[in-house]
């Protein structure tokens, strides 16, 4: 008997606790949004004592009562695959964004004539940004992709403590932008991280850099490509970008000799036998210049200039700056690599990519989309499909994948 009861009771407190823990679990989505709504709150004196008023805190926070899980998964996210420098290039310069960058030049000509005459920065670098930063505003059509600028910043600062000073830091910033009416607070958009518009600004450097350039008396880089082009300009030159000058030179290296570091005049550096590639003088021999050779000797190398540096200032990245150069160089004109990035195997052109990813569709191993871009899905479907048909599984978008495609 006496057995009998505690096990009566033992069973009853395991329903007890079995209840508890569903009430607590239904309820746990309300006591983050009361978690995030607190926040909210108390970011509200912060925000007032940084000048921001009552009603545009208002307008900005309406409707934002939870935060957006999806900035969180970003955030957390690291790529398994680190890229090698062929594929970061492959998949930034080729002839879709070479192609799309020359018809946006006959495009907005105009406004790029008023542009290059105001700031001094060639046309065809902002253009080579504009198509790094945003595929020249595609994906700003792009729901999944664009967000609110305040309820991402906003869950970043709450939940993210990586990131939370530098969150709080441009969500102050969001809000300045929103209550000088460049933008209204449906349409103050960006990514995950707060990069906004045309040309990817997060709000501080907005501020510091953002240019009406249409004259409509708005700072609009979401929906006005002049601003857009004319704000990255201005960060350029404010940065020390030299007008009439190159971002850098792809070279021919002499075989079997050492190079110092750092920079020296390009005389200099032509004395020790170094030369362009394609065996044109150096523009202005007396600019200083640095060595950098992502492959080493078994790729292109380069001759850096003053220009290249300042690009950096946009993103700190070797492979972006040089990226932006090479585009920037093709959509003028100017040709492509002497020497071509050292590949382990052939390569395809941007629409054979194209047709390799829409063959994996077809046949099951691929269900992304078909644009060209080898991302992380389209190497996995190629290494299916290499592993089924006998070939190595490395994952590169190569011809002998294609052709062994072809051949079904």
């Amino acid at each position: 008997m006496l057995v009998r009861k505690s096990a009566t009771r033992f069973a009853g407190a395991v329903a007890a606790i079995g209840l508890s823990m569903a009430v607590f679990l239904q309820a746990a989505p309300a006591f983050a949004d009361a978690g995030f709504q607190n926040w909210v709150g108390q970011f509200r004196a912060t925000a007032a004592q940084s000048g921001i008023s009552r009603s545009t805190f208002d307008r900005a926070f309406r409707g934002v009562r939870e935060i957006d899980p999806e900035v969180l998964e970003k955030a957390r996210y690291q790529p398994e695959f680190t890229a090698p420098v062929w594929d970061y290039f492959d998949n930034r310069v080729h002839e879709q964004s070479v192609a799309t960058g020359r018809a946006m030049a006959r495009q907005w000509k105009p406004w790029l004539d008023r542009i290059e005459a105001r700031f001094g920065v060639d046309r065809h670098i902002l253009l080579a940004i504009w198509s790094m930063e945003s595929n020249y505003g595609e994906i700003l059509k792009k729901d999944k992709v664009m967000r609110s600028v305040v309820r991402s910043l906003a869950t970043l600062a709450y939940a993210d403590k990586r990131r939370a000073k530098f969150a709080r830091t441009q969500l102050i910033a969001a809000l300045k932008i929103l209550q000088r009416g460049d933008i209204d607070e449906s349409h103050l958009t960006g990514s995950w991280a707060g990069a906004m518009g045309h040309t990817q600004f997060i709000p501080t450097s907005y501020q510091a850099y953002a240019v009406d350039m249409d004259g409509n008396g708005r700072r609009d880089i979401w929906n006005s490509v002049p601003d857009a082009l004319a704000t990255a300009a201005n960060l350029l030159r404010k940065n020390g970008w030299q007008t009439g000058k190159t971002w850098g030179y792809e070279v021919t290296l002499p075989a079997g000799r050492k190079f110092p570091g750092g920079s020296m005049a390009l005389s200099k550096w032509e004395a020790m036998g170094v030369t362009r590639a394609r065996g044109k003088p150096f523009s202005h021999p007396s600019d200083k210049a640095e060595l950098k050779a992502l492959e080493g000797r078994n790729g292109p190398a380069f001759l850096m200039t003053r220009n290249f540096f300042v690009l950096k200032r946009y993103n700190n990245a070797d492979k972006y700056a040089l990226a932006v150069g090479l585009l920037a160089d093709e959509i003028a004109g100017y040709g492509g690599l002497v020497q071509d990035w050292n590949r382990p195997f052939t390569k395809l052109s941007f629409e054979e990519k194209q047709e390799l990813q829409k063959r994996l569709s077809v046949y099951g191993y691929y269900d992304g989309k078909l644009d060209g871009k080898i991302g992380e899905g389209s190497r996995a479907a190629i290494k299916a499909f290499q592993a089924k048909a006998g070939l190595t599984p490395d994952g590169h978008p190569s011809m002998e994948v294609l052709s062994t495609l072809r051949k079904r």
